[in-house]
């Protein structure tokens, strides 16, 4: 009975945040209100209270939801051989935690400002700046380490580019990583422990 409830507040969780990312994005962040937050999802305001007491908190807590991955990702990366395999693996990976934040990156797009008067965008740059540092041979060729950058922002371009082609999203998902696992693997041709 205890687990059905946790799973029923996560799924409320879930959907606040949801909904609130589709206005702030659709209507601007400081343009949207949490009573507006609570009519879309069809709750009174202390129904929304009892789990964001405000915008700033709703918007933190999607943050701290990608920064795990990528906090794990890191972490992980940390722990293996310096490697093509393992840049191109990271490289995967990254592509995968992102995948499913395409509404985020959306919202960031459309509310920069707020991004940076929350801070959350220190906390994404400084995880960013540790993926470079690990996809990149700090003793490569410059020109191979913009390669390996560039990889990470390739990844990062298609979550905007492809948005309006059309074509199935898995195909463009697949697309976008082909393209940066390529350029980390060009990077990285004389690299014999890959």
């Amino acid at each position: 009975m205890m687990g059905t409830s946790r799973t029923r507040g996560g799924d409320t969780r879930r959907r606040i945040q949801d909904v609130a990312l589709e206005l702030f994005t659709e209507h601007g962040y400081e343009k949207t209100s949490l009573r507006e937050i609570a009519e879309h999802l069809e709750v009174t305001k202390a129904a929304l209270y009892y789990h964001f007491r405000t915008k700033e908190d709703i918007v933190i807590s999607i943050f701290e939801d990608l920064d795990r991955p990528l906090q794990e990702l890191i972490a992980w990366a940390g722990e293996q051989p310096r490697t093509q395999a393992t840049r191109q693996e990271l490289v995967r990976r990254y592509s995968e935690a992102l995948d499913g934040a395409r509404p985020l990156f959306r919202f960031i797009q459309e509310n920069q400002a707020t991004v940076r008067e929350l801070s959350i965008g220190e906390n994404f740059k400084e995880r960013m700046f540790s993926m470079f540092d690990l996809v990149r041979d700090p003793d490569a060729e410059l020109v191979d380490q913009v390669r390996c950058i560039s990889a990470l922002f390739t990844i990062h371009a298609g979550m905007f580019a492809l948005r309006d082609i059309e074509g199935d999203p898995e195909d463009k998902h697949r697309a976008v990583l082909e393209v940066a696992s390529d350029l980390v693997a060009s990077a990285h041709h004389g690299d014999a422990a890959g």
